[in-house]
């Protein structure tokens, strides 16, 4: 399930990830969030907090995710994905490389530092 993340600043599309992803709660979650913050601020910041593992991501929301990224290519500002996973936190950084944007993974004990670096705070 992907939950809008509540108290976040109103520049950015906030996320937690728990169970099972599917491609519906990318269509009426996600899609709908990350299009506000576009039409609000013309480009995206946008935060995921993994609380699940890759594998409950189905086949659909893959497909989802990947056109949602594709869609927006010119328009990704920010990204944090907070997780405990060192190996997600090192492609995530990769990212940046490949996509317009910044890209940063944080350790889920740095939720605060990944929140104010994602809403272009002043750290």
């Amino acid at each position: 399930m992907i939950q809008l993340i509540p108290d976040t600043p109103n520049n950015i599309a906030a996320f937690r990830a728990t169970g099972e992803v599917t491609k519906e709660h990318f269509q009426n979650v996600v899609i709908p969030e990350v299009e506000r913050v576009i039409r609000q601020i013309n480009h995206l910041n946008f935060l995921l907090v993994l609380d699940t593992e890759l594998e409950n991501f189905t086949t659909g929301a893959w497909v989802q995710d990947a056109m949602l990224g594709l869609k927006n290519i010119g328009k990704w500002n920010r990204a944090a994905i907070v997780t405990d996973s060192e190996t997600i936190i090192s492609f995530t950084n990769g990212f940046s490389y490949l996509i317009p944007g910044e890209f940063k993974g944080f350790k889920k004990e740095q939720y605060d530092e990944a929140l104010t670096w994602v809403s272009e705070e002043t750290l």
